[in-house]
């Protein structure tokens, strides 16, 4: 591995189909596993440990712990286990203790069933063909993946949002986590929208974390839970998907770190991406009557978010406005108009400083909230 290289780790669906190959061996040589070799979507070889491995008469069952390398995922560490039996025909597979079961339609998986998406499907039911058939069996199998402590470990996840309830899901389309990929959070961003368009939802809310999200349900209170979406850092491709699933009104609530970024044009606003753009704020501050000393103190201004304390303490209330419609003006560029755009700005604490709505070229500018 080169020097400083992130190490990668597996999904879920791995996990369970390596589980699923050593418990379904288990069961047909009556030979106890310690490892199971698979084949990922993306055409690597892999061999999982198995640190357990049970049998009886008539099912056994085998578990791998999941290992997402350095990737942050609240999954690490999970056990995953495989329980197979023997049933007359077919492959049938469901979710035991700790694997969620879907409640909301707009997921890939149909209501009712576990959250066992179809890629992890595809790899259990391919390693039960492969086994069956090397071993000359005739009969079908059932499979059960169970997550001890799941349903804990999803409450750090979006799943009840999705109407996933009981527990984790069992996921991946490549059978590796690439560490601190984005793109495991921009797919959870589209999970999420798709399941708000499945449920009617022509107006969404898109916030850039769980704090600005809360405030953003209690503006729009009238909202159900899945028009709440929270982008973070990805606003130009939250914006996009949201243009490209045909929502009408995208409501965007943040603070002033992040869509002060927004403001300027940037659409990808972590704290990497881009500077904040000092001289840009104290031009609004300019354009809001702010006099020359506090325009210049904007320009010399570590933070944001000093920036938005000092035009709070000066009175210059509509310096949030302005900056609400400049991230209304920039979000429309970026989908290419078609949509109405609202943007509200707050503070840490919940005081909204500002508002404004646009939709393509008229404009609304919302003052004095309280």
């Amino acid at each position: 591995m080169e020097k400083g290289k992130l190490r990668e780790g597996y999904t879920t669906g791995a996990c369970a189909t390596a589980a699923t190959k050593a418990a379904l061996c288990a069961l047909i040589t009556g030979i106890k596993q310690t490892e199971a070799t698979i084949m990922l979507p993306i055409g690597r070889e892999v061999t999982f440990p198995i640190v357990s491995c049970e049998m009886e008469k008539d099912r056994a069952s085998a578990t791998v712990v999941k290992d997402g390398g350095d990737d942050p995922d609240v999954t690490h560490g999970a056990s995953i286990v495989a329980t197979v039996s023997w049933i007359d025909e077919g492959i049938l597979i469901d979710g035991g203790e700790g694997v969620g079961r879907v409640t909301k339609p707009g997921l890939p998986v149909p209501v009712g069933e576990a959250a066992i998406n179809p890629v992890p499907r595809q790899m259990m039911t391919d390693v039960v063909h492969e086994l069956l058939t090397e071993y000359g069996v005739k009969c079908g199998v059932r499979i059960v993946i169970s997550v001890p402590n799941g349903e804990e470990i999803a409450k750090k996840t979006l799943n009840g949002r999705l109407g996933i309830i009981g527990g984790i899901s069992i996921l991946g389309t490549r059978g590796i986590v690439v560490p601190f990929s984005t793109s495991a959070y921009r797919a959870s961003i589209v999970r999420a929208l798709e399941v708000a368009v499945a449920c009617g939802c022509g107006h969404v809310v898109i916030t850039t974390g769980g704090r600005s999200e809360k405030y953003a349900m209690m503006q729009y209170s009238h909202l159900p839970e899945e028009a709440f979406i929270e982008m973070g850092d990805f606003v130009g491709f939250t914006l996009k998907q949201c243009k490209r699933l045909g929502m009408k009104t995208i409501s965007l609530v943040g603070m002033m770190g992040k869509f002060s970024k927004v403001a300027q044009g940037v659409m990808m606003v972590h704290s990497k991406s881009a500077p904040v753009d000092f001289h840009f704020l104290a031009d609004v501050a300019k354009q809001a009557g702010a006099p020359p000393p506090l325009i210049e103190a904007v320009k010399q201004a570590n933070t944001a978010s000093q920036v938005g304390d000092m035009m709070y303490a000066a009175g210059y209330m509509s310096f949030f406005d302005l900056l609400c419609d400049y991230c209304c003006q920039h979000a429309l560029r970026e989908v290419h108009g078609g949509m109405v755009i609202e943007t509200t700005l707050y503070t840490l604490n919940g005081q909204r400083l500002g508002r404004a709505v646009r939709n393509d070229g008229a404009n609304e500018i919302n003052r004095n909230w309280s």
